[in-house]
């Protein structure tokens, strides 16, 4: 059974860092796209990163401070955030889709974890 867990969020201070984590079981993450995405309250659910095996992509607002990375011998994808903003509280989920892809629509996934709580807050 394919299945996604989020963790490492928290409280952070502004421009403090946090890493999120992405355990994926139930399937390998050789040809598909794992993508990080955010839904403050309120707001629309919207994408931060992605990333295959053909490259990632990210969001405009995130560029320059977060980083997309994996492990594929611990089938775990990574989204390093760093210089974080009050505007960056939100609950942060992780997807799977099962092709190649550098987009971040959050309609083009198909598998969603259960989110990850970060707040950056003084």
């Amino acid at each position: 059974q394919l299945q996604l867990v989020e963790s490492g969020g928290g409280l952070v201070q502004p421009g403090g860092s946090l890493r999120l984590s992405c355990a994926a079981s139930g399937f390998t993450l050789d040809y598909y796209t794992i993508g990080w995405f955010r839904q403050a309250p309120g707001k629309e659910r919207e994408g931060v990163s992605c990333i295959s095996s053909s490259g990632g992509s990210y969001a405009d607002s995130v560029k320059g401070r977060f980083t997309i990375s994996r492990d594929n011998a611990k089938n775990t994808v990574y989204l390093q955030m760093n210089s974080l903003k009050p505007e960056d509280t939100a609950v942060y989920y992780c997807a799977s889709v099962r092709f190649r892809t550098t987009t971040i629509e959050p309609r083009l996934y198909n598998y969603w974890g259960q989110g990850t709580q970060v707040t950056v807050s003084s």
